[in-house]
């Protein structure tokens, strides 16, 4: 078995009295070599991936004269933020130039045999404009794992020239990421090669960022995991409540709780018309607000999301509803309300809270953060959520402009009713408890 030394040691070989080059390489990256249709590598911070296909990119324009190549981001708003300069320094650390071929321009780079590399965002594209891309053959996505289902559903069928690659480097969110779902999920393409590197496993990782490695660890564990280990995101840097998830975590607060059998159940729900319908099922014991399950559903009917509750054992759960409960249903014209007491459940619905209503939902749950307990297996969803939920930035202006709507925000919004619907116990002594919740 070869050593740790050994299975880090690259494959040395640079260049080249007779024109061609070589890539220095550590042993993570070596599959990638081989041709293959889809390639990708997925990882933390410092792992050495986009600098293995810059190198990459520059050996095959090498190689193969006349390449048409993309260096592709979701949204790009400059070229600051594309590869292109990291694509010139590998240029200078090869000695590479005009003589060979390569010639650097504003916006595109020149490759041997007239070929080209270009900077792209696929935000920018539509069905129409991305058939410029035909005849390309190498397309690298970076921080792949922003890229939307719409780009790369352009992106797939539009390289496709004999002998095509799509490379993605990225360091992974979510496993419902369309990168992910594409190169790591059950359906992987036939031939696909995919690697997992982390700083670990680069012999080259630099001393500066070691010690910023440590200082995550250190100051920032709830984050260490996904920037430098290549985990999935459980709590995004500046998310609403990631310093309260962080507190709970190290505090036990989250794990396994136990169901009071004793004390009521309650249902906090955000009702989706057109997208995701969110519940938490919690219970409030003493000032201990305990988080016993979380359910989310898109496209069912109301149905289904009552016969959950029932198949968990929570029929008598106390469904509270947001201000838009009293609204008809489109198809029976009856109020959700309605419908939900006429199954037997006992109902409530939370008046608006009036402008302004995210914000105080958002107010009130770090307030109660401290006193709230999760199961943390039947949670997972629903603590994903949290961990992400954040605010929408106007990057030109650089303010905040509110919670941003997108997947997570359904589960907080039924999470922040719950918070804003508590009413604390007066003069109510905590009884005893172990980590668990069991009394």
């Amino acid at each position: 078995m070869a050593s740790k030394k050994e299975s880090l040691a690259p494959i040395v070989s640079i260049r080249r009295a007779d024109g061609t080059l070589w890539l220095k390489t550590q042993r993570t990256f070596r599959p990638l070599l081989k041709p293959a249709r889809y390639k990708g590598a997925h990882g933390g911070r410092g792992s050495g991936k986009s600098h293995f296909f810059a190198g990459l990119l520059i050996q095959d324009s090498i190689a193969e004269k006349g390449l048409l190549s993309l260096c592709i981001r979701e949204v790009q708003k400059s070229l600051q933020q594309s590869a292109k300069r990291l694509l010139e320094r590998k240029l200078a650390d090869f000695r590479l130039g005009e003589a060979d071929g390569f010639k650097v321009f504003r916006e595109v780079i020149q490759t041997p045999g007239d070929g080209l590399v270009s900077f792209q965002g696929m935000q920018d594209h539509t069905a129409e404009s991305v058939k410029s891309f035909e005849g390309f053959r190498r397309a690298w996505v970076e921080e792949a794992q922003t890229l939307s289902m719409t780009s790369l559903n352009l992106l797939r069928p539009t390289i496709r020239a004999d002998g095509s690659e799509i490379w993605a480097s990225w360091n992974p969110r979510r496993k419902t990421d369309p990168i992910d779902a594409l190169l790591r999920g059950p359906s992987r393409p036939t031939g696909a090669i995919v690697v997992k590197a982390d700083w670990s496993d680069n012999p080259w990782f630099p001393s500066a960022l070691q010690q910023e490695r440590l200082d995550c660890l250190r100051g920032a564990p709830d984050q260490y995991e996904h920037i430098w280990e290549g985990g999935y995101a459980t709590v995004l840097a500046g998310a609403y409540f990631a310093e309260p998830l962080a507190n709970a975590r190290q505090e036990g607060r989250i794990g396994a709780v136990a169901r009071d059998p004793l004390m009521p159940l309650k249902a906090f729900w955000d009702i989706g018309v057109r997208d995701a319908t969110s519940i938490w099922v919690t219970q409030f014991v003493g000032r201990e607000m305990r988080m016993l399950d979380y359910y989310e559903a898109a496209g069912q009917p109301l149905a289904a999301h009552l016969e959950w509750l029932r198949s968990r054992g929570y029929g008598n759960a106390r469904c509270i509803l947001p201000h838009d409960g009293n609204r008809e249903d489109a198809v029976t014209a009856i109020r959700f309300e309605d419908h939900i007491a006429a199954a037997g459940f006992v109902v409530e619905t939370i008046p608006n809270q009036g402008k302004g209503a995210a914000l105080k939902r958002i107010e009130a749950a770090r307030r109660l953060f401290p006193q709230m307990w999760f199961n943390e297996v039947t949670c997972a969803a629903g603590l994903d959520a949290l961990g992400w939920y954040h605010e929408k930035q106007d990057d030109v202006r650089n303010i905040g402009l509110g919670p941003e709507h997108d997947w997570s925000s359904h589960a907080a919004d039924a999470f922040g009713l719950m918070c804003v619907a508590y009413e604390a116990p007066r003069d109510l002594k905590l009884p005893p408890r172990d980590r668990r919740g069991i009394l």
